[in-house]
């Protein structure tokens, strides 16, 4: 079974990355050159309309969103998430994942890219200042989540590992005080130890090498 993402280097693309590595699946990727209004070509939006990565081109046709392809891949691929089989268990761990694409990754795009919530200076330091501070709030609570480690479920890696690592990359690279968080920066410490992630991490710094070479890169942190 072969795969095909559609990434950009330092991008949510990088969780189902690090998932597909994971898994030991066979995909490729294909760059996605935002500098270049790639993601607003037509047959970029006939797999996205909204324009975004990651797209994950599977036998079954594409799929778009973190949460739909994780839920996707771990039943394709065993072990990428807890057993989905009780509805209940499968409602509380997609609920997990939602957190982090709903509530965390809203507030990263605040963080990183509050140009694209208002207009000047004044308004997007505040939009900035506000979003810092709301993660502070949820910092705490993903801390606690992992303090009992080694991963979000214990002794199983997931998925949510990967979101929440992304998350971490994300923010800290921004100035985050990921100091105040021990839990969540041992985890981010592991997630970097290990083997499917270092390797979803050294295609991503492939991607951002290609666009280095054809004068398109933004800085990933």
């Amino acid at each position: 079974m072969t795969y095909t993402l559609y990434a950009a280097p330092g991008a949510c693309s990088r969780v189902p990355m690090m998932a597909l590595e994971e898994a030991g699946a066979d995909f490729d990727v294909e760059l996605v050159r935002f500098m270049r209004g790639a993601h607003r070509a037509p047959d970029f939006l006939a797999l996205n309309p909204a324009g975004k990565v990651p797209v994950l081109v599977t036998p079954d046709g594409p799929l778009t969103e973190n949460v739909a392809i994780a839920t996707y891949l771990a039943g394709r691929h065993p072990g990428l998430l807890p057993d989905l089989s009780d509805p209940y268990e499968a409602a509380r761990i997609t609920a997990n994942l939602a957190y982090v694409s709903s509530t965390l990754h809203p507030i990263v795009t605040r963080i990183r890219m509050p140009m694209f919530m208002a207009d000047g200076d004044a308004a997007q330091g505040s939009v900035r200042e506000k979003a810092m501070e709301m993660m502070r709030m949820h910092a705490t609570t993903v801390d606690a989540a992992l303090g009992a480690g080694p991963w979000w479920y214990g002794d199983d890696w997931s998925v949510q590992d990967a979101y929440v690592y992304w998350v971490w990359f994300r923010i800290t690279g921004a100035g985050f005080p990921g100091e105040d968080y021990p839990a969540w920066a041992a985890h981010a410490a592991r997630m970097e130890a290990r083997a499917s992630v270092q390797r979803a991490l050294a295609r991503d710094a492939r991607l951002q090498a290609m666009l280095e070479n054809e004068g398109l890169a933004v800085p990933m942190r």
